[in-house]
């Protein structure tokens, strides 16, 4: 039969005309017949074979056949035949079936919304208005001439699509399309489930507005793909290490299975498979029209976000807390969709735009996450820091603006009226001043003391290395190590600071941030200042360097390295302005690491043979010696990491002066040593 009807076509003089073979196919409903000798399995193995002919006739046969009725009903018969039952043996076929479909979908998009409409219109209404303007009159003959470019059939035996009185058998399910193909992007083989997830794509990828709404509001679409996300949490262990989650963080749902992860850990193929779906769900949402995008993003966010995620993190049981952030973590790395990550900034933020008060008592699920950045629980600090580190990883200006920027915008941080200083002469000393007196934590030393400002220079260039020399010059030379190793000077920062400062600004470019800080009104009154809890748990976790694991300020470093990094002129100004005025009782980074050095200054008296036993732990960090335990080995590693943020900072700081400068015009990275 189909040589035959190819046959035909070719030799058939008028396009778009269905010969006498094509007729008596479609009069006779060979189609409906071949498809309940399949639904019959009759003989056996028909099924297989009525599969693999619908994809050919329609793949091979040029003449439009899908507007045709008596091609439409036995099609949704076979579609609804196909996902009855998980794991079919015609699953190959099926997909083959599917795609033959959505390929003949991606040429004509308007056929997506009859296909998908099955048993039911949109409308009775809206149908018979679509009939009136695009199907034409019936005629005697069973060959209609082309409409609109399209060849509709009015056959003698039934009406055309969409429209008419008579439908589909009332047996026939809803969306059967859509459904099969959900129900093989979950096959167990591998190929299989590929193949129908692309046609999903496809489908959605193509569909116009009529159909996306149609998606959207009548089908399972956006519920079913969210169910199955949730199904997949489900059937994970209820406790994940998170060094174990992190080695799938890059998986991608073309790639079931980690390229380069031989490892192996229980509960790794369920793991695979929930990031590998939520993986999809981001394309899928990323390549969607606009209004299935928003639907399946909001359904996403509600079921695995709100209703299964949140739970575990406000839990109290520790490991259920770790596992749930160390997941929520690994969905943020790969998440890429703007629709999705508008949905779980929203999830994690809230809506709240005022600056802080600490006299709040916020509820929201984001100062719960702060909190546990100073949990007491080590793992689960380093856990939840790792978190808001991918956070403010992330193209959406918000997460910046509710962590931080919202405290910063009045700069009710800087002391109102204070003139400053023109030159070194008229401020103290550098060993004068009391940031460095011996004394210092017994000093009685008020905030509001700065360093003095730097000797102006029209070319910027003493400024800047007064700025870097603050933050160099903090450790002092007893608790430096790094002279003694090759490649770990200052400079050696400078290259990877300014790749991250320029893909930051890249990220932020858009956002409108202004070039220069906000101008202060003398006259104004002072208000009291309040940094906001994300950077007061930082601050006191930095003040806590010296007591804390290694792994946990690694972490701490990092998150604060990321905050400097934003080329917003608040931001630059309050962590990384050595020189700033401090109003009264505000800190600052520069002025919480002044206290931790005048801490570390008093413990170096009571630690003998100090700077041996530092130089032999840095050696133990970089692997150079074995590594073994020691006196003071906490205090020791806190030392080390000290010294390496503040060359961190000063780095940052270099990449990014000046702060007012165009964000994305900047100099080339300095070779060698500054």
């Amino acid at each position: 039969m189909l040589d035959i009807l190819v046959y035909e076509e070719k030799q058939q003089a008028a396009a778009g005309e269905a010969g006498p073979c094509l007729e008596y196919l479609l009069q006779h409903k060979i189609l409906e017949t071949l498809c309940t000798l399949g639904k019959a399995e009759y003989p056996p193995g028909m099924r297989q074979q009525v599969f693999l002919f619908f994809s050919r006739v329609l793949a091979q046969v040029q003449h439009p056949l899908l507007h045709y009725l008596n091609v439409h009903r036995p099609v949704q018969k076979l579609l609804q035949l196909g996902g009855s039952a998980a794991g079919s043996p015609t699953e190959k076929e099926e997909v083959h079936f599917t795609t033959v479909l959505c390929t003949k979908i991606q040429q004509d998009p308007g056929l997506l919304t009859y296909i998908l409409e099955g048993k039911k219109g949109v409308g009775k209404k809206e149908t018979s208005s679509q009939q009136d303007k695009s199907s034409p009159p019936e005629e005697s003959s069973s060959r209609v001439p082309r409409v609109d470019g399209e060849s509709w059939g009015a056959q003698a035996t039934g009406t055309h699509l969409p429209g008419g009185t008579e439908e589909p058998d009332s047996g026939l399910g809803e969306n059967n399309l859509l459904t099969s193909l959900i129900g093989l992007c979950k096959s167990k083989k591998s190929r299989v489930a590929l193949k129908a997830q692309e046609n999903l794509l496809l489908l959605v990828g193509v569909a116009p507005h009529a159909a996306a709404t149609y998606l959207v509001q009548r089908s399972p679409l956006c519920s079913a793909m969210a169910e199955h996300l949730c199904q997949l949490y489900q059937a994970m262990p209820s406790f994940l290490d998170p060094a174990d989650i992190v080695t799938l963080e890059g998986i991608s749902w073309r790639l079931p299975c980690a390229p380069s992860d031989e490892a192996s850990f229980p509960g790794r193929e369920a793991l695979a498979a929930f990031l590998g779906w939520f993986d999809y769900c981001d394309h899928l949402i990323r390549e969607a029209h606009e209004i299935v995008a928003g639907a399946l993003a909001k359904a996403v966010t509600e079921k695995l976000f709100v209703a299964t995620l949140q739970p575990q993190l406000l839990h109290v049981a520790e490991q259920r807390i770790l596992t749930s952030t160390a997941l929520l973590t690994a969905l943020l790395h790969q998440l890429c969709s703007p629709a999705l990550l508008q949905e779980t900034v929203d999830f994690f933020m809230g809506t709240e735009q005022q600056p802080e008060a600490p006299e709040d008592s916020p509820h929201s699920l984001c100062s719960h996450l702060i909190g546990h950045c100073d949990h007491l629980s080590d793992e689960i600090s380093i856990a939840t820091l790792r978190l808001f580190e991918e956070l403010l990883q992330k193209p959406n200006e918000q997460i910046i603006r509710r962590l931080l920027l919202r405290n910063l915008e009045g700069r009710t941080y800087v002391a109102r009226g204070l003139p400053e200083p023109e030159s070194y002469e008229d401020t103290l000393d550098l060993e004068e001043d009391p940031y460095f007196t011996d004394g210092f934590p017994n000093s009685g030393f008020q905030s509001t003391s700065r360093l003095p400002a730097p000797t102006p220079n029209l070319d910027g260039k003493t400024a800047v290395t007064e700025i870097v020399n603050s933050f160099l010059c903090l450790v002092p030379e007893e608790a430096k190590t790094s002279a003694f190793l090759e490649e770990t000077g200052y400079d050696t920062y400078v290259h990877d600071a300014y790749g991250l400062f320029q893909e930051c600004c890249s990220r932020v470019a858009s956002w409108g941030w202004p070039l220069a800080p906000t101008p202060l009104d003398p006259h104004e009154p002072e208000t009291p200042f309040f940094e906001g809890r994300f950077l007061q748990v930082l601050f006191n976790r930095m003040s806590r360097i010296l007591d804390q694991p290694y792994s946990l300020n690694l972490q701490v470093t990092s998150v604060l390295s990321r905050l400097a990094l934003f080329p917003h002129p608040h931001i630059h100004e309050y962590l990384l302005d050595p020189y700033i005025s401090l109003a009264p009782g505000c800190k600052s980074l520069f002025s919480v690491l002044v206290r931790v050095i005048g801490d570390l200054m008093q413990r170096i008296q009571r630690v003998p043979q100090f700077s041996g036993k530092l130089l032999l732990v840095r050696k133990q960090l970089t692997g150079q010696v074995p590594g073994e335990q020691m006196d003071h080995q906490t205090l020791l590693q806190g030392v080390v990491v000290l010294e390496e943020f503040c060359k961190e900072l000063a780095a940052i700081a270099f990449v990014k002066f000046p702060p007012n400068s165009p964000h994305l015009n900047l100099p080339s990275p300095p070779q060698g040593h500054v």
